[in-house]
């Protein structure tokens, strides 16, 4: 009896055999995602046996190809093993991960940082420990999914307030920082570089607002890193406001060519993140290679600076091209070239033209943007050659044309 009546309730895993999108792009020959790379050499991958100029990577400075990072990996896992085995707070702390914390402060300015494994679980890692019952987060809502996580995590755990204010709309963040108590504890969290468009967070804003409001600050550089600021020291140092922010997050595993993630901030703070981050406590420390790539790939940044103009111009020439050869191109000053399409259909098909070209972009649907407002997410990288940046122009000019784009 039990067994008949079982099977006519619903099923928790309902949902997952009732999802066909997938299937269904895949039948078609369209499918854009889970693509393995072959071999990888930066700006060009090998992908279904051939040469694709890779145009999507977040490798924003070409140095997981950088021999020197390589060669640190390899030493590192030779002297130290492929994992440390246990958290920072017990077995998993080597001489590594001490010396890459100090590198990181010193490099954006601040008094100390602290490692965590990845760097989705930065964010949790850093909000939930750093705000209590009664608290408040405001948070940009165009904020990454890592942050909305750590929001989430903190809002469910404590009782902290999360309130999501217009993206970059200074007048909707000071309005709800007005309706706040001074002395409630506050915690403006933004990205700055926002991931999927690549604009600037309104850094100068924030901080005047911060002061004025009782409030503290938290950048999510992940996409500023190495990508703007004095010698690619970030979306504060890019205002001159590297003081006027408390904390900066990052993660390892695009200019730095690795992965991991880091929060830096006062030693004060720092202190007692080591002490009450339940990421941090209870999660296996940052591998010895990982740890040991980026610091290989921190001192080129350093040593070679040079390589966030090239960056730059890389960017722009195809930001530019893209918008003479008649896309919709959104402006920006970073590695991201975003190019809106609008229709999902169309979006798949101008995918497909460019990847059977030999040129790999990432193509972003709802929910990772607004429904109808499909786009082309390109990211370019400092070891582009002005060849495969003038191919890819004119692969979307010429695959644009064709399926009825411009």
């Amino acid at each position: 009896m039990h067994s008949e009546n079982t099977k006519t309730l619903p099923s928790l895993f309902d949902k997952c055999h009732n999802y066909t999108r997938a299937d269904e792009v895949k039948k078609r020959g369209i499918y854009p995602w889970f693509r393995p790379i072959q071999e990888s050499e930066g700006p060009v991958v090998k992908m279904e046996g051939k040469p694709v100029i890779m145009a999507g990577s977040n490798n924003y400075l070409g140095l997981t190809a950088h021999p020197k990072v390589k060669e640190a990996a390899i030493r590192a896992l030779d002297k130290y093993g492929t994992s440390c085995s246990g958290s920072r707070f017990l077995t998993g702390t080597i001489e590594l991960h001490e010396q890459l914390e100090a590198r990181l402060a010193r490099f954006v300015g601040k008094e100390a940082a602290l490692l965590f494994s990845t760097g989705y679980q930065t964010s949790q890692g850093v909000i939930q420990p750093l705000v209590k019952r009664g608290d408040y987060i405001l948070s940009d809502k165009d904020n990454h999914a890592s942050i909305v996580a750590g929001n989430l995590m903190a809002k469910g755990g404590t009782g902290v307030n999360v309130i999501r204010y217009k993206h970059e709309d200074m007048a909707d963040l000071e309005k709800r920082l007005s309706s706040i108590p001074l002395e409630k504890g506050k915690l403006i969290v933004t990205d700055g570089v926002f991931s999927t468009f690549g604009n600037v967070a309104n850094v100068p804003e924030i901080t005047k607002l911060a002061k004025k409001y009782n409030a503290q600050t938290l950048l999510d550089d992940a996409h500023a890193f190495g990508v703007v600021g004095e010698g690619g020291r970030g979306s504060a140092s890019k205002f001159g406001l590297i003081d006027d922010v408390d904390m900066v997050m990052c993660t390892f595993s695009k200019t730095l060519a690795s992965l991991g993630g880091f929060v830096a901030g006062d030693e004060r703070v720092i202190n007692y993140l080591k002490h009450h981050s339940p990421a941090l406590i209870f999660s296996a420390s940052p591998t010895p290679p990982s740890v040991a790539a980026a610091l290989a790939a921190l001192d080129i940044l350093e040593q070679e600076p040079e390589r966030v103009q090239q960056l730059y111009e890389n960017a722009n020439f195809v930001r530019e091209g893209l918008k003479d050869a008649g896309f919709h191109v959104i402006d920006g000053e970073t590695a991201i070239v975003p190019v809106l399409i609008g229709d999902d259909e169309q979006a798949f098909k101008l995918w497909t033209g460019l990847f059977k070209a030999g040129i790999f972009v990432n193509v972003f649907i709802a929910p990772a943007t607004p429904p109808g407002k499909a786009m082309m997410r390109n990211s370019f990288m400092a070891t582009h050659k002005r060849e495969h940046l003038e191919k890819v122009v004119e692969t979307y000019r010429s695959i644009g044309k064709q399926v009825g784009i411009i």
